[in-house]
């Protein structure tokens, strides 16, 4: 056991931090490559699944709702509306917050946001990486966050903590993806950085000089130094050498095709969106399939359905259980994204909708109306629906009824 393990063991053995979650990074794949939070985002696919994910779910809108009788009505009034529906702090959005918190869950399996309280309520929430937050269980049952930030150290219990935990259903943490992942990860940027030393060489194999005869140290020395500074590289690609002294190029005849680099770039890809459950299409890898019809549209709901809904009811749940009061929830209190703008598609699928649902009078014109941000019209308030299949006899006299009213 090497001196850090045995540092690790001490303080686990002293604090009992046994159940404390592995944090930082994922940790050396398979494949050699050291897989960080940083530097997987250097990878397109991962930074495309990520920036989908977190940018689909910062810009939905966050809001309060309150039941009132047999309605529910957003409450801007209530202290946790504005906070969550637009600034949880003095120098972020909401967008810009919820992005943060939605790109923690991805990477790193949990989001942290340190609660501010004031005058008996929460007034702010701080993100906090996760890459610096440890978790433990204290001997109250109670949960403690500890993190040093800008040199100072910080504990606070669950109270004046968010969480919002990803996949995995552990009370101390979600499962990192960046653990997880790490072989898939490590393995894309190994076949990044072998195509970039290919293209670094111009796409030339590398080869081999050939003596006849056994070198002096001088001549050994000019062809390891000059030659290979004269002709390795894509700069020099083309350039005549010049062999003498019975100097023979010998290429090994090995190109990405022959490696099947190409293949193993586009299963990356395939891996990678597999893990974090987006379609490839919408990451722009359409080489296996089109990118126009119904299939692809239905990928696209799928998504929504499969991928986005849990990790929304995630952080909604999170929120109503950590930060609504007793008090709150027994009134009826909720928290909820408004994901009605996302799920209404294209303009002939809105109509389609809308006229649905006012034939059946489960909507009326001015929600539409609302909808569409178009101000309301007299007589849109009501209910309206359709008379089909009835008797021709009541037709008729319905008919009669409405001339006689014309006259």
């Amino acid at each position: 056991m090497g001196l850090i393990d045995k540092i690790k063991s001490m303080v686990v053995a002293r604090f009992g931090l046994q159940d404390m979650p592995p944090r930082v990074s994922g940790g050396r794949s398979d494949a050699g490559e050291i897989v960080t939070g940083s530097n997987v985002l250097g990878i397109s696919a991962v930074w495309s699944c990520v920036n989908l994910l977190s940018g689909t779910i910062g810009s939905l809108p966050l809001q309060v709702y309150r039941q009132d009788g047999n309605a529910r009505k957003a409450d801007p009034q209530h202290p946790l509306y504005r906070l969550l529906h637009d600034s949880p702090n003095y120098d972020q959005t909401a967008v810009d917050f919820w992005m943060f918190m939605a790109a923690s869950i991805e990477l790193w399996g949990n989001a942290y946001a340190a609660i501010t309280r004031g005058e008996g309520r929460i007034i702010g929430l701080t993100p906090v990486s996760p890459e610096l937050v440890a978790v433990r269980r204290l001997s109250s049952g109670s949960l403690e966050y500890s993190w040093s930030d800008e040199g100072k150290a910080h504990v606070v219990t669950d109270m004046d903590m968010l969480h919002v935990r990803g996949f995995g259903g552990s009370p101390l943490g979600g499962m990192s993806v960046l653990q997880v992942a790490r072989n898939s990860f490590g393995l894309a940027r190994a076949v990044d950085r072998a195509a970039g030393e290919t293209f670094k060489n111009g796409m030339r194999p590398s080869g081999a000089l050939k003596f006849d005869e056994f070198l002096s140290e001088e001549n050994r020395a000019t062809a390891r130094n000059e030659l290979a500074s004269q002709f390795v590289g894509a700069v020099n690609t083309g350039r005549p050498m010049i062999l003498e002294g019975g100097a023979e190029w010998v290429p090994f005849t090995i190109n990405p095709d022959d490696a099947q680099m190409l293949e193993s770039r586009r299963f990356s890809v395939e891996e990678i969106c597999r893990f974090f459950g987006v379609p490839p299409h919408m990451v722009g890898h359409t080489e296996k399939s089109s990118s126009w019809g119904t299939g692809l549209e239905q990928q696209t709901l799928g998504f929504q359905k499969f991928t986005l809904r849990p990790r929304i009811k995630r952080i909604e749940q999170a929120l109503m259980k950590q930060l609504l009061t007793p008090k709150d929830r027994a009134a009826g209190l909720t928290i909820e994204f408004n994901i009605e703008g996302l799920l209404r598609a294209d303009s002939a699928g809105r109509a389609t909708y809308y006229n649905t649902m006012t034939g059946i009078g489960a909507m009326t014109i001015n929600e539409v109306r609302r909808l569409e941000n178009l101000p309301p019209v007299p007589g849109g308030d009501v209910p309206r629906m359709q008379m089909q299949n009835v008797p021709i006899t009541q037709a008729v006299n319905q008919l009669e009824a409405g001339n006689a009213d014309d006259a």
